[in-house]
């Protein structure tokens, strides 16, 4: 990607974040604009340290995205303020039905619904008034391989990222004749904590830095799937539309059960 095609000004929840914390030193550049959000204050300043030092300009928020209120708020105001060219919507966490397949904790379930599903749709909510107004803009939502088939171990999060997978297409085709593009990005396992917590094996782990100059480079080609590592999503995608007593097999098999001792 040359210098030429990068955005002006792109927006990052969950910047904290492991894909987050990759993306925002990928795109930092003289001339131009990062808006990085995240819980953790600490880490958004050292990440601002490194995209200034790359000549970037930063601007932090430290709100929490469950505050749905202050979150469209927040987007609204930045959106018509500096104009993002690019949303990237990477906040997100994880749950699972423990080591011994006792059930999910239903405090640990709301949480990520509101997080992973709720947030997600508004910030986009809240971002799209100045998108359309100009006619112009990108929204980069966050699903996941998971998407393409629920894991017995991680029904919730299965869930929120089939949800994601599915608005996003929709969106992206409602939104097409206004101009603005919207990317349904589809990463299997990345090293992060959260990925570290996940049960069950990691196949085809990637590093965020890879993870993160595949998605901008498939961004600026408006990829409307941007999904990887292939051979994994191919797995999981055939896992979707085979019958589902075979791929129950095939997932007990792989050690994907609802329980890891």
């Amino acid at each position: 990607m040359t210098r030429q095609t990068l955005p002006r000004c792109i927006l990052i929840t969950g910047a904290t974040g492991g894909i987050g914390g990759a993306l925002a030193p990928a795109y930092a550049a003289p001339g131009v604009t990062l808006i990085l959000q995240g819980r953790r204050v600490e880490r958004l300043e050292q990440l601002a340290e490194q995209c200034r030092a790359a000549g970037a300009r930063v601007l932090l928020e430290g709100l929490d995205v469950r505050d749905l209120g202050a979150l469209r708020e927040w987007v609204r105001r930045i959106s018509e303020q500096e104009q993002p060219d690019l949303v990237i919507v990477a906040a997100g966490v994880n749950t699972d039905v423990g080591p011994h397949g006792e059930g999910e904790v239903w405090e640990d379930t709301q949480a990520l619904i509101e997080i992973n599903v709720l947030a997600v749709m508004a910030t986009v909510e809240a971002a799209l008034p100045a998108m359309r107004a100009r006619r112009s803009g990108q929204i980069a939502l966050f699903s996941s391989l998971a998407g393409w088939r629920g894991l017995p171990s991680t029904p919730s999060y299965s869930a929120s990222k089939a949800a994601i997978r599915v608005y996003g297409e929709a969106i992206r085709d409602w939104l097409a004749p206004e101009g603005v593009k919207v990317n349904v990005i589809k990463p299997g396992y990345v090293t992060s904590k959260m990925c570290d917590e996940m049960p069950g094996p990691k196949p085809f782990l990637w590093t965020p830095e890879r993870a993160a100059q595949r998605i901008r480079k498939a961004l600026a080609a408006d990829q409307p799937r941007i999904s990887f590592p292939f051979p994994l999503n191919l797995g999981c995608w055939a896992l979707g539309i085979i019958p589902q007593r075979l791929s129950s097999v095939i997932l007990r098999w792989m050690d994907y059960g609802a329980g890891h001792a």
